[in-house]
């Protein structure tokens, strides 16, 4: 298997902390349907994707794979017939991060490449 020539973002050069109540309210404002779960080191972001069927789901989870690998941040999926749970949280910061929000933004943006 060989290397794949997408550019990854390496977070390990940039400074992460866990986001304020506040910040997380701000920028969970700005994205549509994704909701808070969890708490304290747990909480995390997340949204559930519907679609027609199987084959849609996965063509998604694909994209949200290729998005993953290239931010070098993975979410927790679910994945079932018709519909996708996607969450994530940064692990390293016991938190959310701006990290999260960023990948949440990008997912979106397959959903606008359909």
């Amino acid at each position: 298997m060989t290397e794949t020539h997408l550019p990854k973002q390496d977070w390990s050069t940039q400074s992460r902390r866990a986001l304020s109540a506040s910040e997380v309210v701000t920028q969970l404002s700005q994205l549509t349907g994704w909701v808070l779960s969890g708490d304290g080191a747990d909480v995390a972001i997340e949204k559930t994707f519907r679609f027609a069927n199987y084959y849609e789901t996965m063509a998604f989870v694909n994209g949200v794979a290729l998005v993953a690998h290239t931010q070098d941040h993975h979410p927790d999926l679910s994945v079932h017939y018709n519909r996708c749970v996607v969450r994530f949280n940064t692990h390293d910061v016991h938190g959310l991060s701006v990290t999260d929000f960023e990948c949440a933004r990008r997912i979106e943006a397959l959903l606008q490449l359909a």
